[in-house]
């Protein structure tokens, strides 16, 4: 019997429950242990998620939700940490004082859903029974597992659910709030959550006299520090401890580095975010080229009005052949403008996959793009060139002047404008190569912050 109301809680199969309930009324009221670890059908049922298996047991036992394995761990413990939310609130419905009960460990339903950043459960678990978040664990709220787990968007919950003054400062067995906490573990998003949207204590002290700054001077050092410093300062946050109290050579690193922070930033992160900057432009110019290079291809194949299905009827006209472009029998000035054009395109992005795809050394530099600028260009005016002739030829004549006006006028607007682009951009491209040319004539010296050490003189 116990091996199958085993595997009935394993598959969650409630007609195999019904069955041997039939078979024996009183299986569920003998409290029979399943496996070594003290698991229940409850237990077992509620960690795999089988929601039906749980109400059925729970509506005709409903005391067995206050029943424990070898860990202290109600059912609602285990589906508190596995999230099954139904679950959950069948079993608060059953007991609703479930909520309180504490494990091995000393945590509750609410610390574990916390723990594993169960946002709706703990929504339920705090609608059920409010005071369960107050609860401390060896000293440290549900707020201070938030940040020892990272779990900001659950810290967000019960913060807006019980965020009074008392509770969000509450301090650990060391004196530290989540702020200390948060600073320590270097967590940019939930100190800037906790210093703008909460009645944090910027400067509250622990056990050691540390306010949150200090614990910062402690840490080591990176890009996030100094964001981190900075949040800290728009705060109001200070260094509660002298400067020669504790650590003092890091706590005067800390205080200098943000006075050449920049002189202290690795000699290659200019040149990283600028490759980076060359990598996508040198990704969209390829896509472009390429579509440039297919239409073009596909333009000067297949030609505007077509090519002749046949040969001339008399055979007299020399033009009128198969295969033959029609364009060129009927507006001859105008097939050689477009053929011009549309090979320029075509040639030009055809340039610009080369030089893209070649990996040559003088690929990553502002004047390669400047060149690849131009020869874009060059190829967007040839292809709206051409656009401008196949239209001009595709109209009928009665409607083709006042058409292929309006055509022409935009058509130079956007040149007009592509121009004026391109020359900003040489502009630009001049300024740097002085600036780059002053710089090698005229070296500027570089600045070094030394740092004034006073004697302090202790009464």
């Amino acid at each position: 019997m116990e091996q199958l109301l085993y595997e009935a809680s394993l598959e969650g199969n409630v007609t195999n429950l019904l069955n041997l309930i039939q078979e024996d009324p009183l299986i569920l009221e003998r409290q029979i242990t399943l496996n070594i670890h003290g698991d229940m059908p409850l237990h077992i049922a509620s960690m795999l998620g089988h929601t039906d298996f749980v109400t059925e047991i729970l509506a005709r036992n409903s005391n067995l939700a206050s029943e424990c394995d070898s860990q202290k761990h109600l059912p609602l413990h285990i589906a508190s940490a596995k999230g099954h939310l139904d679950i959950v609130k069948a079993l608060v419905s059953a007991n609703v004082e479930t909520c309180s009960a504490r494990d091995r460990d000393g945590r509750n339903p609410l610390h574990i859903a916390a723990i594993r950043g169960r946002c709706d459960v703990v929504k339920e678990l705090v609608r059920a029974q409010p005071h369960a978040v107050r609860a401390l664990v060896h000293q440290e709220t549900a707020l201070h597992l938030c940040v020892k787990y990272n779990q900001l968007e659950v810290l967000k919950l019960l913060i807006e659910s019980m965020g009074d003054h008392e509770f969000v400062n509450t301090k650990d067995a060391y004196g530290n709030t989540i702020l200390h906490l948060a600073v320590a573990d270097k967590q940019l998003q939930t100190i800037n959550f906790l210093l703008l949207d909460t009645p944090i204590e910027v400067n509250a002290t622990n056990v050691k006299g540390e306010t949150s700054m200090d614990i910062l001077s402690q840490v080591s050092r990176d890009l996030t520090n100094q964001q981190i410093m900075q949040s800290l300062e728009r705060a109001g946050a200070i260094e509660a401890k002298p400067l020669g109290s504790f650590n003092h050579n890091s706590r005067r690193k800390m205080r200098y580095d943000r006075l050449d922070y920049q002189l202290n930033q690795p000699p290659s992160s200019h040149a990283e975010k600028f490759d980076d900057w060359l990598d996508k432009k040198r990704s969209s110019l390829m896509v472009v080229a390429s579509l440039i290079a297919t239409m073009a291809f596909q333009a000067g194949t297949n030609p505007p009005s077509g090519v002749w299905q046949d040969n001339s009827p008399n055979g007299n006209d020399p033009l009128h052949i198969a295969g033959y472009a029609i364009m060129v029998s009927n507006h001859p000035a105008l097939y050689h403008i477009f053929l011009i054009c549309n090979t320029i395109g075509f040639i030009s992005s055809l340039s610009i996959i080369v030089l893209l795809i070649s990996g040559l050394p003088f690929s990553k530099n502002r004047f390669f793009m400047w060149i690849l600028m131009v020869i874009m260009w060059i190829a967007t005016t040839s292809m709206s060139l051409t656009y401008l002739v196949s239209i001009w030829v595709l109209t009928p004549s009665p409607v083709s002047k006042s058409i292929t006006n309006i055509a022409k006028v935009i058509l130079v607007v956007w040149i007009v404008l592509m121009t004026l682009l391109l020359v900003g951009h040489t502009i630009n491209l001049i300024l740097i190569s002085l600036r780059g040319l002053r710089r090698l004539l005229f070296p500027r010296k570089r600045r070094v912050f030394v740092p004034i050490v006073t004697n302090h003189v202790e009464m």
